[in-house]
């Protein structure tokens, strides 16, 4: 063994794990490994969830906030009353809080993550371009600021060029992210931005950047020691995405030539030390058709992708910022680390994509993961567990490893097959789509790849209902054992016996395919919400002239924005839901005659 493995005490007695869900896991296991007492904390209704069995000890969060996790000064006196020396933040939540970090630093707790100093300095979209800059790095053209209306911003889109994209400056993920193609689509764009900026992180702030077409995102895993160095594991292309989201991350990248990646890890190595960064982070890159790229953003936290570079490198990126804000030395160097094979993951998801991946929450009826050689499942999920709508959508992350692209690709088609989750719509029948697409399969992938392939969206999720999080009875699916002429297969049945019987027969072992839609297109006057969520901004007015596919009204939910469009021509009699208003599935938001 590594000398610089072998100690005689663990790094910390005890670690409180600041999160939830599959992460949580995550790092209760690394802290087990390590020696650690793992700690978790918990909200209303999670007392005996996966997350808190995963643990040594658990305490309930006193805390009123509509999402406890978020609470610091619950986090804090919850590490307190453990007796923890360390708090592990996971990602969302506070895992890039500076301000919490400085609490924990405050209170005599060590935070597991990069100093309070970095993560302001990379949180900052506008301030961490200008660090980019002046280390080097290459950023997208764009505002030298915040632009402050939608007049400023047209001044600045003019000059840079259309497309543009329109970002919050104090977040990422994704939100408070909009798009305008031309000057027309400017002001919605950067109402819709800034508004997603201001509920997500309490910063209105946005900027402009010049939007390329087609880009990929690569991002570079870093990690740096307590004593100064910067160590690249590799790179992770993140390019398949839905709503600036990623859905497929896979290293390393495909048709990625080496001196592109050579470039690009020094970058991000660079970015590293102008911040003084310690513990493992991302820098995140868009990469231009031409070969070009330019950096994006600094995730000053663990990603929810890191698995793929764990099955690449060996080496546990958990443990290491355990070990890492414990002051000990990295337990490897940068010659040591020699990527092998090809990791794939696929976030398999609540959500119906082909309804534009709606959120889809509810309970699991059935959730059986698949197994063998090569396949890596992280999850809190198990049968009965419910996705509630307060909480992203993810249900696990399935990750598989392959000698090279070809296997892993094949592996990971095995594995979504083999995956079984009934009661809620998923991402694994778009998932397999993906796999199984030319395109896909020879190393093509953009951002623009869901648009210019639509035919790797599945059609809408027509199985049984789930049962809501409110305990609302479900319908729920039978599955029969049939022999036809000594065959042997299965017959799923939903529905009533009888007119509506709906059926549908596969053989044994086969796997599970998504039915088409047998709804009816709603031609009536009434436009109903297709999703549980929340409102958060009314688009259209009563008394305007709306055609098919405008949008009326924007509706939250599980951390992601929802449109809902209008059903058909007409004009808009009224709006019938108010901003900050609670909707389910079926409720009546608006009428259009």
């Amino acid at each position: 063994m590594n000398e610089r493995n072998e100690r005689p005490e663990p790094p910390f007695a005890k670690v409180l794990i600041a999160n939830r869900g599959e992460i949580a896991v995550r790092i209760a296991r690394a802290c087990r490994e390590l020696g650690c007492t793992a700690v978790a904390v918990y909200g209303p209704g999670e007392e005996n969830a996966a997350h808190v069995r995963a643990a040594d000890e658990a305490y309930r969060l006193q805390s009123a906030a509509p999402l406890p996790y978020l609470d610091a000064e619950a986090v804090i006196a919850a590490a307190r009353q453990a007796g923890a020396g360390a708090v592990h933040p996971g990602y969302g939540f506070l895992s890039e809080n500076a301000a919490f970090a400085e609490a924990c630093a405050a209170a005599g707790l060590v935070f597991i993550g990069p100093p309070p100093e970095a993560i302001r300095a990379m949180g900052e979209k506008i301030a961490s371009r200008e660090i980019a800059q002046a280390a080097g790095v290459p950023v997208v053209p764009g505002s030298d600021g915040p632009v402050a209306s939608p007049e400023d911003a047209g001044v600045v889109a003019e000059r840079i060029g259309y497309p543009v994209a329109i970002k919050a400056s104090g977040g990422g993920g994704g939100r408070g992210f909009r798009v305008a193609r031309t000057a027309a689509d400017l002001p919605e764009a950067f109402a819709g931005a800034s508004g997603e900026a201001t509920r997500s992180f309490a910063n209105p702030d946005v900027y402009l950047e010049r939007y390329l077409d087609r880009p990929r995102h690569v991002e570079m895993q870093v990690i740096g020691g307590p004593d100064g160095e910067m160590v690249v594991l590799g790179e992770r292309d993140c390019s398949i995405q839905r709503r600036h989201q990623k859905l497929v991350e896979e290293t390393p990248a495909p048709l990625f030539p080496a001196a592109t990646r050579a470039r690009m890890a020094e970058a991000a190595a660079a970015l590293g030390r102008a911040v003084g960064y310690r513990n493992a982070g991302t820098v995140e890159f868009i990469l231009a058709e031409d070969g070009s790229f330019y950096f994006l953003e600094m995730n000053t936290r663990i990603q929810v992708e890191h698995p793929v570079t764990e099955l690449v490198t060996g080496i546990d990126l958990v443990k290491e910022q355990i070990r890492v804000a414990a002051g000990w030395p990295l337990s490897f160097t940068q010659e040591e680390v020699q990527p092998r094979g090809h990791a794939i993951e696929c976030r398999i998801n609540a959500e119906d994509p082909g309804r534009n991946f709606a959120p889809a929450p509810g309970a699991l009826s059935t959730y059986r993961e698949p197994g063998g050689f090569g396949v890596r499942v992280e999850t809190a999920m198990e049968p009965g567990a419910a996705i509630l709508p307060n909480f992203d959508s993810m249900i696990a992350k399935l990750a598989v490893w392959g000698r090279d692209r070809d296997e892993a690709i094949d592996r990971m088609t095995r594995a979504l097959a083999d995956f079984a989750i009934g009661g809620v719509a998923t991402t694994i029948p778009f998932h397999r789509n993906v796999m199984a697409h030319p395109a896909f399969r020879a190393g093509q992938v953009s951002t623009s790849f869901i648009p210019e392939h639509p035919e790797v969206i599945p059609p809408p999720f027509d199985g049984p209902a789930a049962a809501a999080p409110d305990g609302t009875e479900s319908q729920e699916a039978r599955e029969v054992i049939a022999e036809v002429t000594g065959r042997r297969f299965v017959v799923r049945i939903t529905g009533e016996l009888g007119g509506g019987l709906r059926r549908a027969a596969r053989p044994a072992g086969a796997p599970r395919r998504v039915a088409a839609s047998r709804k009816p297109v709603a031609d009536g006057p009434e436009v109903a919400s297709p999703i549980q969520g929340t409102v958060v901004r009314i688009v259209a007015e009563a008394g305007a002239a709306v055609s098919r596919g405008d949008v009326l009204l924007i509706v939250e939910a599980m951390k992601m924005e929802n449109e809902i469009a209008a059903h058909r021509d007409g004009t808009l009699e009224a709006v019938l839901a108010e901003i900050g208003a609670a909707v389910k599935i079926g409720d009546v938001v608006a009428r259009i005659g």
